[in-house]
C-alpha cells in the first residue's frame, strides 16, 4: 500500500509539474498566438527525446507572499534532448508561472544545465519569454542573471549557444541573448530592448511601441541584434532544427557532412554571362552562391541587414562551409560600418568552430562620408580585417570582378594568409577604380589637354586594359589561379579536399585585444 502511494504521489508530481501556471494562463499564451514552453521544446526536439532535469525545483523566497505561491519547475522547463539525432541542452522559460520571471533557483536550472552543456561538450538552446528579474526576490535574481552571464562568456567559443527570443526580453535579460552566437525572434510577439517604451518618453520623450522600440523587425534590420526573424514560434524552432544541421557539437568537432548537391543546372549555367560588362552594372551575389554551392543549401544569416554584404552557411560537395560575399545590388557591395561587424562576427564564428570560409568579393571600397569616419569605420573595418587575419580554418576567395584598394586586403587576400585565392576574367584589382586612378595620375595632362573629357576617357581605357585585370596579381602569386566562372565549383571542392587537414595556429597569447 504504502508503496502504491509512493507511485502516486510521484505520478502526481509529474502531472502538476506540466501544467506550468494553469489551463487560463496556457490559453492566455494561445490567444497571443503563442506556444507554452512544454510545446516549444517538443517543435524543437526529435520527437519523445527530451528528459527534463529539474522539474520539482520551486523559489525558496517568502517575502511578498511568495511562500504561498509555489509552482514546481519555477517558471522555467530545462533539460536535454536531441536534435536529428545529436544532442542539446535546452531550457524554455515559462511566461505561465510568474510571467517567466528569473528567480534564484530559475537562474539555477539554467545555470546547471549549462555546466553539463560545457563540460559534455553540447550546445545550448535558450526559448526566451520572461517578464525579467522577479522583483520581489531584489537582488538574488539580479545575481541570478550574473551567473547566467558569466557562463555565456566562458562556452563562448566552447559549444554553439543560440537564443530564441518568443516573448519580452527586456533589461538585463537582453543580456543573456546578446552574449550568444545566434538570436532569433519572432515577429509581433517578442521584444528586447534595455529600456521600455515609458522610461524612453519620460526621459527622451519620445514616444514608440514595444515593436517599433524593440521588435523582430527592428533587430533584424536596424539594430543587428536580432539574426533571424520568424513570423510565428513553429518557424522560428523549425529553422533553429536547420541551422543545427550546419554546426558541430563543440569547437573540438567538425561540422556534420551530408550527401553532396550538385547545383541547379540553370544556376550553374549562367555563371559564365553573370558579371556584366559594364564595371558599373549590377548583379545579384547570391545567384553566384547558388550557382556553386550544394542545391538548396545556402542559409542565410542577418538577411535584412546590412546587405551590401551577405553571409550564411552552405554546402560544398556535402561539407558545411561559411560563405562571405560582397553584394553588388545593394551599395555596390561596398564595405561600411554595419557590413563590416556583420561580416566580422559571422568569420569569428566559423573560425570558432571549425567551419571552412569562403569569400565571394566585388568590392569597390569602403563607404566614405563624415556619417562613416566619425561613426568608427576605420575600428569597425579593423574588426573584419582582424577577424580573416586571426582565422585558422580552410579560407578560400574568389575575385569575381572589383577588389579596390584597403578593402581588396580585407577581403581573405593572400596577404592576410588566406589558403586559396582566385580569380575571374572579369576581375579588378587595383588601388582604386580607372575613373579615380587617373584622375590622381594625370591630372594636370587632362587639364592642359585640348579635349579634356576625351583625354580622360582615353586614359582611363589604358589604365583599365593594364591595371583593371586579375593577371598583374596573378603575375605576383598573389592569385594562385585565373579561371572561368563555370569552373569555381570544382576548383572550391579540389582546395577543400587538400585543406581538410589543415593545422595553423596564432602566436600564444592571453587573448586578442580585438579593436572593438
Amino acid at each position: 500500500m504504502a508503496s502504491d502511494q509512493r507511485a502516486e504521489r510521484l505520478q502526481r508530481l509529474r502531472e502538476e509539474s506540466k501544467k506550468g501556471g494553469g489551463e487560463k494562463r496556457i490559453e492566455k499564451q494561445h490567444e497571443k498566438g503563442k506556444l507554452t514552453a512544454r510545446e516549444r521544446v517538443d517543435l524543437l526536439l526529435d520527437k519523445g527525446s527530451f528528459e527534463e532535469i529539474d522539474a520539482f525545483v520551486t523559489h525558496r523566497s517568502s517575502a511578498f507572499g511568495l511562500d504561498k505561491k509555489k509552482i514546481a519547475g519555477d517558471g522555467v522547463v530545462t533539460g536535454h534532448g536531441t536534435i536529428h539525432g545529436r544532442p542539446v541542452y535546452l531550457f524554455s522559460q515559462d511566461f505561465t508561472v510568474f510571467g517567466g520571471s528569473l528567480s534564484e533557483t530559475h537562474a539555477e536550472k539554467i545555470c546547471k544545465i549549462m555546466d553539463l552543456a560545457l563540460k559534455n561538450g553540447v550546445p545550448v538552446v535558450g526559448l526566451n519569454d520572461s517578464g525579467g528579474a522577479r522583483i520581489q526576490e531584489g537582488v538574488s535574481s539580479l545575481g541570478g542573471y550574473a551567473e547566467v552571464f558569466w557562463r555565456n562568456s566562458m562556452a563562448s567559443g566552447v559549444v554553439p549557444q543560440i537564443s530564441a527570443v518568443m516573448g519580452p526580453c527586456a533589461g538585463g535579460a537582453v543580456y543573456s541573448p546578446a552574449l550568444t552566437d545566434f538570436v532569433y525572434m519572432v515577429r509581433g510577439s517578442s521584444y528586447m530592448f534595455v529600456t521600455g517604451p515609458n522610461v524612453v518618453k519620460t526621459v527622451t520623450h519620445e514616444e514608440v511601441t514595444s515593436e517599433d522600440l524593440g521588435g523582430a523587425t527592428a533587430h533584424s534590420t536596424k539594430s543587428g541584434v536580432a539574426h533571424f526573424a520568424a513570423d510565428n514560434d513553429a518557424d522560428c524552432l523549425r529553422e533553429i532544427r536547420r541551422l543545427m544541421e550546419y554546426i558541430p557539437q563543440n569547437c573540438e568537432e567538425r561540422p556534420p557532412e551530408k550527401e553532396a548537391k550538385k547545383p541547379d543546372p540553370d544556376k550553374a549555367k549562367k555563371l559564365d554571362d553573370l558579371v556584366p560588362d559594364n564595371p558599373n552594372k549590377p548583379y545579384d551575389i547570391k545567384d553566384v552562391i547558388e550557382g556553386i554551392m550544394d542545391e538548396g543549401s545556402f542559409l542565410e544569416v542577418h538577411e535584412h541587414y546590412a546587405d551590401n554584404i551577405v553571409v550564411g552557411f552552405a554546402r560544398l560537395n556535402g561539407r558545411s562551409v561559411g560563405v562571405v560575399a560582397n553584394q553588388p545590388l545593394s551599395l555596390a557591395g561596398v564595405l561600411d560600418i554595419d557590413a563590416s561587424l556583420k561580416g566580422a562576427r559571422f568569420v569569428r564564428f566559423c573560425d570558432a568552430f571549425n567551419i571552412p570560409l569562403i569569400v565571394f568579393e566585388d568590392v569597390p571600397g569602403f563607404l566614405p562620408g563624415t556619417d562613416q569616419e566619425w561613426g568608427g569605420i576605420i575600428k569597425h573595418g579593423a574588426k573584419l580585417l582582424y577577424a580573416f587575419c586571426e582565422a585558422t580554418v580552410p579560407k578560400m576567395t574568389v575575385i569575381t570582378r572589383k577588389a579596390y584598394g584597403g578593402a581588396y586586403d580585407v577581403m581573405n587576400s593572400k596577404h592576410i594568409r588566406a589558403d586559396y585565392n582566385i580569380a575571374w576574367p572579369t576581375a579588378e584589382i587595383a588601388v582604386m577604380g580607372p575613373k579615380g586612378a587617373v584622375e590622381i595620375i594625370f591630372r594636370k595632362e587632362i587639364a592642359n589637354a585640348d579635349d579634356p573629357e576625351a583625354k580622360q576617357n582615353e586614359l582611363e581605357e589604358k589604365y583599365r586594359a593594364e591595371f583593371a585585370n586579375p593577371y598583374r596579381a596573378a603575375s605576383r602569386g598573389f592569385i594562385d589561379a585565373v579561371i572561368f566562372p563555370g569552373e569555381t565549383r570544382e576548383k572550391l571542392i579540389k582546395a577543400m579536399r587538400i585543406s581538410h587537414n589543415k593545422v595553423d595556429s596564432v602566436p600564444k597569447k592571453k587573448h586578442d585585444n580585438l579593436p572593438i
